[in-house]
């Protein structure tokens, strides 16, 4: 795992002509395997009881641990579930998103997410494709996940940082 090297595990896909890759969607995945991938995510993100949230993340390819915590209304990647990893005793706080995609102007850009053993996804926070979440690291609530948190470390912000007992960031 090294911090800011994201960028370097993505997948990119070239789009071609003058429309934005997400007019592209449809060549990427199919109608199908999205709205079945949509239908399964609903089911996570508002069935009360955990093992129903990961029989549901399970049937559309998320890879999920024993005592896996997903909060209410989080949200795994619509289009490329099957990226997502959640080790062992993994807390996704409510309302947060797990990102295995961008689309951009002229192409999209895919990877993988993985939150280690006994990690821990604050409620709101957004992790962006490529982003590893190491084993015991914390994220705050409302924090942008936008490089790789190393294991047992504390991270919040826009985008997330480092942050000592205290709460304030460290260097």
């Amino acid at each position: 795992m090294g911090r800011g090297r994201r960028h370097e595990r993505l997948a990119r896909h070239p789009t071609p002509g003058p429309k934005n890759s997400l007019q592209h969607w449809r060549e990427a995945k199919s109608i199908p395997t999205v709205v079945v991938n949509y239908i399964f995510v609903l089911v996570a993100r508002l069935a009360p009881a955990l093992p129903v949230k990961a029989w549901a993340l399970r049937r559309i390819g998320v890879t999920v641990g024993e005592g896996v915590s997903w909060g209410l209304e989080a949200t795994p990647d619509v289009f490329w579930p099957e990226l997502v990893t959640l080790e062992d005793h993994v807390i996704v706080g409510y309302d947060a998103t797990l990102l295995c995609h961008e689309f951009l102007q002229d192409e999209y850009r895919t990877g993988e997410v993985v939150l280690r053993e006994r990690a821990m996804l604050g409620a709101g926070a957004v992790v962006l494709p490529g982003v590893e979440i190491g084993e015991g690291a914390q994220v705050a609530a409302n924090s942008l996940v936008a490089e790789d948190v190393p294991a047992g470390e504390t991270w919040a912000g826009v985008p997330a940082e480092p942050v000592g007992d205290d709460g304030t960031a460290t260097e």
